[in-house]
């Protein structure tokens, strides 16, 4: 049987573009509004206005006081409901499709493929890499609780995403960009080390794949094993060892499905239903 290579799902490829190129316009037209310039219409917007994660880091002192933790809009808890109701129903496809960080990282990913082939992605210890996976949720921990006690944005200051889409600007602090440079170089070699190791909102979002409506799953009477799906999983999920994906890393990005990467017919699908 012929293994197919790598390929992409072109409806992703364009949605990820999108909202690339839309938080990049946002956050250009922010700091232009700041000086008068930019589109009226849009001043308002930042990036700590369409950060859903900026809702969660919220919900203690929105419980507690009634307010908002500073630099966070209303609009980043109404981002935040839609995300999570998402991902109640797909998973995180916030992840996987909508992200910028996680797009610039798979882009970086594809560069650093071409120069290591098929040692990238792979050059962690299997152990080692399953320990790690963990950290994000220890990162989750101590933001929340660093937001909650200070009553301020903490975790701009380190964030790789804000740095991203504002390194021009002077709103960001040095520990953001280093983060940023570290998470660059990283993925040459790693695919989205950022979204595995560290991500706070990542954390949250991948506990819907215990329980979300439509899952991944792989036909057991069709599959032929040959493991491409697992091969080229970005998130090094072994698909092609389980009926249903369930992984907490699981982004949804469906590259390892039949319409992706699978060489087989409807036999690792999106569906609903499954146990």
């Amino acid at each position: 049987m012929k293994i197919l290579g790598r390929r992409k799902l072109a409806a992703r490829v364009w949605v990820q573009l999108f909202f690339f190129i839309l938080v990049a316009l946002i956050a250009v037209n922010h700091t232009l509004a700041e000086s008068g310039g930019g589109i009226p219409l849009l001043a308002s917007a930042s990036l700590h206005a369409i950060c859903p994660f900026g809702g969660v880091v919220s919900l203690y002192q929105y419980a507690t006081v009634g307010t908002f933790v500073q630099k966070i809009h209303e609009s980043s808890f109404v981002l935040m409901i839609i995300a999570f109701a998402l991902a109640f129903l797909v998973g995180p496809a916030f992840c996987g499709w909508v992200c910028p960080l996680g797009t610039i990282q798979e882009w970086v990913s594809n560069i650093g493929r071409k120069i290591f082939k098929k040692k990238h992605n792979h050059v962690i210890p299997y152990k080692v890499d399953r320990v790690l996976r963990y950290t994000r949720y220890l990162v989750l921990i101590w933001v929340v609780f660093m937001t909650a006690t200070s009553g301020k944005l903490f975790f701009a200051s380190i964030d790789p995403y804000f740095a991203l889409f504002n390194f021009w600007t002077s709103e960001v602090a040095i520990g953001g960009l280093l983060i940023l440079g570290v998470t660059l170089l990283a993925s040459l070699v790693v695919e989205r080390p950022w979204c595995k190791y560290a991500c706070p909102y990542g954390a949250v979002l991948g506990i819907t794949n215990l329980f979300r409506v439509f899952k991944i799953r792989r036909n057991e009477t069709d599959c032929k094993v040959c493991k491409v799906c697992s091969r080229d999983c970005p998130m090094n999920i072994p698909v092609h060892a389980v009926k249903v994906v369930r992984d907490h890393q699981c982004i949804s990005c469906l590259e390892c499905t039949s319409e992706g990467i699978c060489p087989v017919p409807a036999t690792v699908e999106f569906a609903a239903g499954g146990k």
